[in-house]
């Protein structure tokens, strides 16, 4: 039987990363609510592994001092004029200076520490208002310059750049190559990206 987490109970963010209800389950922090975290499909899994290993070969050909990791990285976000919100998004690339710092303490990128260049959500059936809408404001404040949304579900891929302190979204379908402004030269198609 699987622990029910607080309902009623708000958790500050230091409650948040010390709670443990005995489960593997993984939880974001949302408004103070702990949000239990779905394992996802076969193909989100693979569309994971796909864009963190494609971004890190990308990484390694350029020779950047970045690294890509997949659901590994925390994202401390406002919700509601509150710091109390926590995202673990499914992909995130970010400098390697900054990993190794995180390898050392809880991994969350905290509100005075530089933002991502890149993160990727992966809709699923349970997520899709969330990775639209709430993550898009919240990644948006932060302002992590893309934010990648892989829709299996509407068989798309949305590249939301951040242009003059704004989220301006393109779409790509079928055999379009994603333009990333991160990586403008990684020739990678939705096709691609959706059949992982």
């Amino acid at each position: 039987m699987t622990a029910t987490p607080p309902i009623a109970q708000k958790l500050t963010f230091e409650e948040y990363l010390a709670y443990d209800d005995g489960t593997d389950t993984r939880y974001e922090l949302v408004n103070g609510e702990l949000i239990p975290m779905s394992i996802g499909s076969g193909l989100h899994g693979e569309i994971m592994y796909l864009l963190e290993r494609l971004f890190n070969q990308e990484i390694e050909r350029l020779g950047l001092s970045w690294v890509a990791r997949q659901a590994a990285i925390g994202v401390r976000s406002p919700r509601g004029g509150r710091w109390d919100t926590s995202r673990i998004p499914d992909v995130v690339v970010i400098g390697a200076e900054q990993w190794q710092d995180l390898r050392s303490r809880e991994a969350v990128i905290e509100v005075n520490e530089p933002s991502p260049l890149l993160v990727v959500e992966v809709v699923s059936e349970s997520t899709k208002t969330t990775d639209y809408r709430a993550k898009r404001v919240e990644y948006n404040l932060r302002e992590i310059p893309e934010y990648w949304v892989v829709d299996p579900l509407a068989a798309k891929v949305t590249i939301f750049t951040l242009i003059d302190d704004l989220y301006e979204g393109q779409e790509f379908v079928g055999d379009a190559i994603a333009q990333s402004t991160t990586f403008p030269t990684l020739q990678l198609t939705v096709t691609q990206i959706l059949t992982a």
